[in-house]
């Protein structure tokens, strides 16, 4: 445990002994004190997220691109979404899109060079026909295309999870929001351990599981951080941190927006609890310098990209001139 004094723990050269301990196979626990993390400086504090980056996970950078399945009215009341029923706002409505429009989105995103493509749907759950042609569009994707597919599809039984990875998915999305204690604050229609049961059963059919939150949606760091230990005890390899940008219409929409030094430090306290992770920029990247080369060169190591997208304010031409800009390897 990291219990010297408190006040020598901040300092750089505590931090560069704790990467190193990191490096050797340390991993910080919730015991520790992990007040450097909350005090430290910013630039040493990202200096050495960085170098856990290099180490542990390397130049290489995963792209991934999604496509919205099925958008609006949904049943459930999380404060942050716009396709939300329980908000005011002017998103778009319509059932689960015709195969034809997602495999033409899919092979785009091939062609550019993406590694993994997922579908997303609105809703706690998919609707029974709906289910069964996800499972026809998923089996015909993995014979036309080469890249990785992924399904972010609500909550799903252990016999779904099953069928969907037998149908040639590989990865799972399910995001936990935010912290234990601050979940009710932003969703009542489920609980956070219903999150954590629907992961589990996604991991137990096979699936790999890409799981993170959202930032600036009132929580404090100390939510961050329980979010990140949250996810480092259920094995998450794939983290991606979403930036809240307020939509109007939604409950959150007077939230003042995100620093750049907020988000930065983020990203780097989730690469110190986590690793051998991937910490993923999503949405919210625009809130950042060329968004998020900072925050690449801070501990990020993937990011979810894409034409379609409007949260991330970067296309995948951009994002790949950018990775290439600081010496990143697509793979």
């Amino acid at each position: 445990m990291y219990d010297h004094e408190k006040k020598s723990v901040n300092d750089t050269f505590s931090i560069r002994k704790i990467t190193d301990d990191i490096l050797d196979g340390k991993r910080l626990c919730e015991e520790d004190d992990i007040s450097f993390l909350k005090e430290g400086e910013l630039s040493v504090l990202m200096e050495n997220a960085d170098r856990i980056r290099e180490t542990l996970v390397g130049d290489t950078v995963d792209l991934c691109t999604i496509i919205n399945g099925k958008g609006g009215n949904c049943g459930e009341d999380c404060k942050f979404c716009a396709q939300s029923a329980h908000s005011h706002t002017n998103c778009d409505i319509h059932k689960l899109l015709p195969y034809e429009a997602i495999i033409k989105e899919a092979k785009s995103n091939e062609e550019e060079g993406v590694n993994r493509f997922a579908i997303v749907t609105a809703g706690r759950s998919p609707l029974d026909e709906d289910f069964e042609k996800l499972l026809e569009y998923y089996s015909k994707m993995k014979q036309e295309l080469n890249i990785s597919l992924c399904a972010s599809l609500g909550f799903l039984t252990a016999e779904q999870f099953e069928r969907l990875h037998a149908a040639g998915v590989s990865s799972y999305h399910n995001n936990i929001e935010t912290s234990r204690r601050f979940f009710s604050e932003i969703c009542t229609t489920h609980s956070f351990d219903d999150k954590i049961a629907n992961i589990k059963r996604a991991q137990a059919a096979g699936l790999s599981v890409c799981s993170g939150g959202i930032i600036g949606m009132g929580e404090t760091m100390d939510d961050r951080i329980d979010m990140a230990f949250t996810l480092s005890s259920l094995g998450i390899k794939s983290i991606p941190i979403n930036a809240l940008i307020p939509i109007p219409g939604t409950p959150l929409e007077t939230l003042p927006r995100l620093t750049e030094d907020e988000i930065l430090r983020t990203i780097a306290i989730f690469r110190f609890i986590n690793p051998e992770a991937d910490i993923r920029l999503a949405a919210g990247r625009r809130l950042m310098t060329e968004t998020g080369i900072n925050a690449f060169r801070g501990g990020a190591s993937a990011t979810i990209t894409g034409n379609m997208l409007t949260t991330t304010g970067s296309t995948i031409k951009s994002d790949r001139a950018m990775l290439t800009k600081l010496g990143r390897t697509i793979i």
